[in-house]
């Protein structure tokens, strides 16, 4: 019996139920953990072979903090590098907010879950500055709450592993 991504994430407790507050500042009823989830090494490794099956690119690339183990998981699943977006430029070192060689590059950008796609869609304007092309911005769960209209707006694709109506569902 095949297991899809949403039985996966329900099975492993991902979403919990309560009053939250999101990164975008909007309650919810519902949280998404995917950050814990994806610490299970088999739930991680099934979507990261998830994701290198479903999108051809070069690099793939997530931003600091909470899309870099999932960067990690796609590029040895498919065996491509990865990339690191800093959430700033830091100020001593190398500097630069994008770990990783992306210039000239198709770079599918991973996210754990999008709301109103925030950081993600900062993430891909740095890509784009970078001189990326963003072949699509890719989360585990799409909440359903405007991140894929203003994905739109952009002119990038998100195309979500799964939905939360699809989570909901089972």
């Amino acid at each position: 019996m095949v297991i899809t991504v949403a039985e996966a994430l329900k099975s492993h407790g991902a979403i919990e139920f309560g009053d939250f507050v999101l990164a975008s500042g909007a309650r919810s009823s519902y949280y998404l953990d995917i950050k814990t989830a994806i610490t299970d090494p088999a739930l991680l490794r099934m979507i990261s072979v998830a994701f290198a099956q479903k999108f051809s690119f070069d690099v793939v690339a997530g931003v600091a903090v909470g899309a870099v183990p999932l960067a990690v998981g796609v590029s040895l699943a498919s065996e491509k590098p990865y990339a690191i977006i800093r959430k700033e430029e830091k100020t001593h070192g190398k500097s630069g907010v994008v770990i990783g060689d992306v210039q000239g590059k198709r770079v599918l950008l991973v996210e754990d879950v999008t709301t109103s796609g925030g950081s993600a869609l900062y993430g891909a304007r740095v890509l784009k500055e970078a001189g990326a092309t963003v072949v699509a911005v890719a989360p585990v769960v799409d909440r359903e709450s405007g991140a894929t209209e203003a994905f739109a707006r952009e002119g990038i694709d998100l195309r979500p592993l799964t939905t939360i109506s699809e989570i909901m569902g089972l």
